[in-house]
């Protein structure tokens, strides 16, 4: 494997224990397991596990890593979209991973949470946007609210270099300082320095160091079980924009991705020192789940009763 930005070429066994050894640093610099974690009072991280490459590369190597240390209990974590075929092939890897690592796995669907699937909402779109604006709102709060009905200290998520280093410069380019603190407080800064967001469990990206080709690679190299389709819903969204041009400066630019999502999480600090990470804008309650929000109904509350009273809802 060549890794242009690093000048190093590393054969099959120097690559995987390369991407371990960075998952773990990762998890250190981040202080995921605090120093009073004890097999009498361990850790509990869910994992969201989709089985795409990312989460599955995740779990395995925390699962390796964690295997033998009674401080920490994995649970993994599945959302079924209501996609028809695409979700369902995905399950079987899920499956068939956490059988082969012995976790706890669950399981909830958009159909019994909100009464609608994937396909009708993409089909009617009562808001005129995209499938993913749609299904990123409800997966966030599907995966907060059951993460923490299992007892979760932390929601680890499987995002990569690329998807952070997006999502860096999405929010430079918008101008939206406050969202950088959020983001810094909420997934990106050490558990140390954080401020605490209201109503948010903690989240961590410990594969944020990896790039998205170099998580593939090793989910081959590994054998890992993983399902490779993209999504049928997939859009071509600002983020996609980001991705064409990023892709590209990396290609004449190795070491561009780590370079962008350095400078970024230390701009975001900041801005989290001066914002406090928006906990002040989260104080309120939705009126209907009593999920924190800035208004008297939530974001997902008012897309669920938007998608239902268009029809596309599956109790109609």
């Amino acid at each position: 494997m060549n890794a242009a930005y690093a000048g190093t070429h590393l054969c099959e066994s120097h690559f995987k224990r390369s991407l371990v050894r960075r998952v773990r640093r990762r998890v250190r610099e981040d202080s995921l397991l605090p120093g009073d974690a004890t097999p009498e009072d361990p850790e509990t991280w869910v994992i969201g596990l989709s089985g795409g490459k990312d989460s599955v590369v995740l779990a395995a190597v925390l699962a390796d890593t964690f295997a033998e240390d009674p401080r920490v209990e994995l649970i993994a974590l599945t959302i079924h979209e209501g996609i028809e075929g695409y979700r369902d092939e995905s399950l079987d890897a899920c499956e068939e991973l956490v059988e082969s690592l012995d976790i706890e796995h669950e399981l909830v669907s958009y159909a019994d949470e909100f009464g609608l699937r994937m396909d009708d909402v993409a089909a009617e779109d009562p808001e005129n946007m995209a499938p993913c604006a749609y299904c990123g709102v409800f997966r966030r709060d599907v995966l907060s609210r059951y993460a923490a009905e299992l007892g979760a200290d932390k929601l680890l998520t499987g995002h990569n270099l690329d998807d952070e280093a997006e999502t860096a410069l999405m929010n430079v380019f918008e101008g939206d300082v406050r969202q950088m603190a959020r983001h810094y407080d909420a997934s990106l800064g050490p558990f140390d320095d954080r401020n605490e967001v209201s109503g948010m469990l903690p989240r961590a990206k410990p594969l944020r160091d990896v790039p998205e080709k170099e998580v593939a690679l090793y989910a081959h190299l590994a054998d890992l079980p993983v399902h490779m389709a993209e999504c049928p819903h997939a859009d071509e969204s600002f983020r996609a924009e980001i991705q064409e041009h990023l892709l590209a400066l990396e290609e004449e630019h190795p070491g561009t991705r780590h370079s962008i999502l350095a400078g970024y999480e230390e701009l975001a600090a900041l801005a989290a020192e001066k914002y406090g990470g928006g906990a002040e804008e989260t104080a309120g309650s939705c009126s209907r789940c009593g999920s924190p929000t800035t208004r008297d109904v939530c974001r997902t509350c008012r897309l669920v009763a938007s998608v239902h009273e268009a029809g596309a809802g599956i109790d109609e």
